[in-house]
């Protein structure tokens, strides 16, 4: 049976239903988190489930080396007529390590992060990373604030894209929080679901430390501001470090 992310991903009604993503939120905090952290124009960055790839194009275009991974196979054939010299797209299961392949950056956006029913494929998922970073290589992780989520939980709503109401709710279960979407297109009737862990800052600072990764700095929105328990995002920048 597949898992939630390799059926719902490979949809076209998963792109539906977020088409209206803030793309120029997105390049702002690309500007704002190269800077941060002094980027060299060497570097070779991975953008780690990278979608339809709007970050790694948008990488690219600030003059890296940029390569975009993920599991749909849908994502990357789009992906893929954006490539060019220094820019390439492959079909990838991120907790797999990526053999004769090294990064000086990885990045793993918009909460990517925490889709499996295993818990223990975060730590492999980072392992993998950690095999494939060079030396001092960083990873950066933007993940939602659960306590934010958490707090503000909306339990239904429904959102009329394209001529489709998506019904949506959303409830926590088993430590995830998981969002039903429920619709009907052409008479048919579909049913999907996300699953994402309800993953907290000392969780990611256990996981990171486990997979010998040093925490470098922490930030709560994509203006990078200082993370608290009100913040919207919780974006985390780790080094790598020797086993």
């Amino acid at each position: 049976m597949k898992e939630w992310f390799e059926s719902w991903f490979d949809t076209r009604y998963y792109h539906i239903l977020y088409k209206n993503r803030d793309h120029s939120e997105a390049e702002l905090f690309i500007r704002n988190l190269f800077g941060e952290l002094d980027v060299s124009e060497s570097s070779k960055v991975l953008d780690l489930a990278c979608g339809k790839g709007r970050h790694s194009i948008f990488v690219n275009s600030m003059g890296y080396n940029t390569t975009g991974v993920d599991l749909s196979e849908e994502s990357i054939e789009t992906a893929k007529l954006n490539e060019s010299d220094n820019l390439r797209f492959f079909q990838h299961d991120m907790r797999l390590p990526i053999e004769g392949a090294s990064f000086d950056l990885v990045l793993n956006l918009f909460t990517s992060f925490g889709y499996f029913q295993d818990t223990t494929h975060n730590e492999k998922m980072l392992s993998s990373i950690h095999n494939y970073l060079s030396e001092d290589g960083r990873l950066v992780i933007d993940f939602f604030n659960t306590e934010t989520v958490l707090r503000d939980l909306v339990q239904t709503e429904t959102k009329l894209i394209d001529g489709i109401a998506f019904n949506i709710s959303k409830t926590i279960e088993n430590g995830s929080i998981v969002k039903d979407i429920n619709f009907q297109d052409h008479g048919d009737d579909y049913n999907f679901q996300e699953r994402v862990q309800a993953l907290k800052l000392a969780d990611f600072e256990k996981m990171l430390q486990g997979t010998n990764f040093e925490l470098e700095a922490i930030f709560g929105n994509y203006q990078l501001e200082e993370y608290d328990s009100n913040s919207e995002r919780l974006i985390i920048v780790a080094k790598k470090i020797k086993k």
